[in-house]
């Protein structure tokens, strides 16, 4: 007698097959997603930190400056500190519209992103 497989235990191997294949591709996309969010996260960070290095820099050299118009070095480095408290109160006060907002809508682009291109 053969043992020539019946086509329903065919039908298993080729669901047992696709129930496989599908997983490794789920996997696959997940990596995909999480290496592509964190390249842009790390890319970001590294970004912040040289433009916070330029603002630091100049924010001393202004403060350096208007200390010297205004006749006592600490005055300049006053106004420098009520400038960026007036920044920071305008970005509190304008959270939500601009960070908030704005990052979630990049993650849910780069989570929901096709892999078209």
């Amino acid at each position: 007698m053969y043992n020539q497989p019946t086509s329903l235990e065919t039908i298993f191997e080729k669901v047992e097959d696709y129930r496989k294949t599908t997983i490794e591709l789920v996997t696959l996309k997940a990596i995909d997603k999480t290496a592509d969010i964190v390249s842009s996260l790390a890319i970001t960070i590294i970004l912040f930190i040289v433009f916070a290095s330029v603002a630091l820099l100049v924010s001393i050299g202004l403060a350096i400056w208007l200390g010297t118009l205004t006749g006592a070095l600490y005055n300049g480095f006053f106004i420098m500190a009520g400038v960026y408290m007036l920044i920071g109160l305008v970005v509190y006060i304008f959270r939500k519209e601009w960070i908030k907002t704005s990052v979630s809508n990049s993650l849910i682009v780069s989570m929901l992103k096709s892999n078209k291109e």
